[in-house]
């Protein structure tokens, strides 16, 4: 090419039918790398599912639609009618937890009696940030897959899921089931030291040494082993391994945190199998 002329790409678009899983330990980037994977590729913020977007979706789709909270009730079995410390219906780790929130559940949700549903609990554990029992993890997004035929075609991003190798089964199952095919599993993965520095930046109250050490060991026990699940079920092929800890220095001796972000998808891009010439871009 003459040197005098640049090519110069300002947006890039893809099309094709799939979902691409980005997978690893807590702090590893997913949901920037999820963000700017959709940024660059043209994809609506909308296709970018993280477990919390989900959740939350899950919420507002249930209270406008009568249809689909029906179905959340009698096919996933979250219901609006069942007592969250019904002993039949939930398990004993479920109502415990429950227990220690009942002073605050009605007031949370204000609620005009006494009665607190099944999906009075999902309500206020999305509202509070607290942890979703994994069994009602795999029926949300079960319920989420077969109830939105948007995902049901074009290509979308499923963020930070699944995290066990139950829920990978049920997952490749039920994408299976509605012909959507996994384009790619992204790992993405930091070393414990590089997941703790991370952490500890960002100054949550949660980020705790302790804390960080029981979530990086879940990683080792129950993430790893689900990535190892899948890439049994679709192939080494699908799966690919991203150095998720690639710094950018600035001229102020600090790291760069959006050109690194921006590192990472390049090499996510590669993996992709897009062509180098459109990684030569200035910004995304």
């Amino acid at each position: 090419m003459n040197d005098n002329i640049k090519v110069i790409v300002e947006k890039v678009r893809i099309e094709g039918n799939g979902v691409i899983i980005l997978t690893g330990p807590s702090g590893c980037g997913k949901g920037e790398i999820g963000s700017a994977l959709c940024k660059f590729l043209s994809l609506p913020k909308e296709r970018h599912l993280s477990m919390g977007s989900i959740l939350r979706q899950t919420i507002i789709n249930a209270e406008k639609d009568e249809k689909f909270k029906t179905a959340l009730s009698e096919k996933y079995n979250i219901s609006d009618s069942i007592s969250i410390f019904d002993m039949e219906n939930n398990k004993n780790e479920i109502i415990t937890k429950a227990e220690k929130h009942k002073a605050t559940i009605k007031s949370s949700l204000s609620l005009k009696d006494n009665f607190i549903s099944q999906f009075h609990w999902l309500k206020y554990c999305v509202k509070n940030g607290l942890l979703i029992p994994d069994e009602w993890t795999i029926k949300i997004i079960n319920a989420m897959l077969e109830n939105s035929s948007e995902f049901h075609k074009g290509i979308f991003i499923l963020d930070g899921y699944p995290r066990t190798v139950t829920a990978a089964e049920e997952l490749l199952n039920s994408l299976n089931t509605l012909n959507i095919p996994v384009i790619k599993v992204l790992h993405l993965f930091i070393t414990k030291e590089e997941m703790k520095i991370r952490a500890l930046n960002r100054n949550r109250m949660d980020d705790t040494l302790d804390c960080l050490e029981r979530r990086y060991q879940f990683y080792i026990e129950k993430v790893q082993p689900s990535i190892d699940y899948m890439k049994k079920r679709l192939g080494t092929d699908k799966i690919s391994l991203i150095d998720a800890h690639q710094p950018i220095i600035n001229q102020n001796n600090k790291i760069d945190i959006k050109a690194s972000i921006n590192q990472v998808v390049l090499s996510v891009m590669e993996t992709l199998g897009l062509p180098k010439f459109l990684f030569d871009l200035q910004e995304f």
